[in-house]
């Protein structure tokens, strides 16, 4: 049995921490063993872990004494070498902006993968310096691979680090199909109204996820008499930012806050309409979701956004005035979803591209 290792920050609600815990589950059940190693051992989806994955902390030393820090974390790091320097036959860094994640994976094997979630190139405001400095700083040439969610991802790390081009690889986030639909019949006590709704789901954080430009648009429909909801999940440092934009606005009856839910999918029975207005992404776990569930999606042109365009929803700019427009369309026409999303051939393909690095 091939012993396999990911690391990462935690288990809290998160994109990331959704693809890890379907990727482990769906590996565990295809006979592999499987350990995770988090910073912080805590998190929503813990308990959606399959119960034979094996879960360990490594939490580094946050002292403000800085000799008390350096010694406390030399000792760990010696310890965790010792004890599991090169054990497990497969290891990835899964989250990218983990220093911590990035020294397990490489330690515990020689088979070592870095997973990139976005484009970073976008996310350094197209500055290769910075960009550079990121990848330098989780030892990225140390990796055996690199692998992308998008394809936008591994393009852009490409153009920055030329050099790991053979090394690099594209290989999507599969979806649990099952678990999905099986979820959103849930009981929710929020039921559907006669007003269109719109559902974003992400964590509150303007730098990336721009959800003001989803309250500026629903300022300008309800000004021009438009009715509607839009229904809010998650939480993050900006909450509180875009609840008193919500009330500037006198929007407190058209756009609901529903904070952090284990469960998003019956929220997505009771919308129209998935949106999503981020300045960039990887390839978003909330497309798969949205396939799964036949719900029609607004996005930005974020990563991989063609596959969106024409098949099952609409594509903006990130202009609010844009966003405002293909809100305003939904509302007036709706939009028919033209393709049909096999979730056993895509998570099959991607499964092959993963045994393939994991057997290397």
């Amino acid at each position: 049995m091939k012993k396999l290792l990911f690391a990462a920050y935690s288990l809290d609600l998160g994109g990331i921490e959704k693809a890890l815990i379907t990727l482990t589950n769906t590996l565990q059940e295809k006979g592999y063993d499987i350990t995770i190693v988090l910073e912080k051992k805590q998190g929503i989806f813990l308990k959606e872990l399959n119960n034979k994955i094996k879960v360990i902390e490594y939490a580094p030393n946050e002292s403000t004494n800085i000799l008390k820090r350096k010694i406390v974390n030399l000792y760990k790091r010696i310890k965790f070498i010792l004890q599991y320097k090169n054990k497990f036959d497969f290891s990835a860094c899964f989250a990218t902006y983990s220093l911590p994640s990035s020294f397990v994976s490489r330690v515990a094997s020689k088979n070592t993968a870095l997973w990139g979630h976005a484009d970073y190139l976008t996310l350094f405001e197209n500055n290769e310096e910075k960009m550079k400095s990121f990848f330098e700083e989780r030892r990225y040439n140390k990796f055996r691979h690199i692998i992308f969610v998008s394809n936008e991802g591994k393009e852009s790390f490409i153009k920055v680090f030329p050099e790991m081009k053979e090394k690099t690889k594209v290989c999507n986030n599969i979806i649990d199909n099952d678990k999905i639909l099986k979820m959103s019949n849930e009981k929710i006590e929020l039921k559907k109204d006669n007003r269109i709704t719109f559902l974003n789901v992400s964590r509150h954080d303007e730098k990336q996820k721009k959800i003001s430009r989803i309250i500026e648009a629903a300022k300008k429909l309800k000004d021009d008499g438009f009715n509607f909801k839009v229904l809010l999940i998650g939480d993050g440092e900006d909450t509180l930012k875009y609840k008193n934009m919500v009330n500037d606005y006198n929007l407190m009856e058209d756009i609901i806050f529903l904070g952090k839910q284990k469960n998003p999918y019956p929220y997505f029975k009771i919308s129209d309409c998935a949106i999503s207005t981020s300045d960039y992404e990887g390839y978003p776990v909330f497309f798969l979701e949205c396939f799964v569930l036949n719900k029609p999606i607004i996005t930005t042109k974020v990563s991989d956004y063609q596959e969106v365009e024409g098949k099952y929803g609409y594509v903006t700019t990130k202009e609010v005035e844009d966003i405002y427009e293909k809100m305003k369309l939904f509302i007036k026409e709706g939009y028919q979803i033209k393709n049909y999303f096999n979730s056993e051939e895509y998570n099959n393909a991607i499964i092959e591209k993963l045994e393939k690095i994991i057997l290397d």
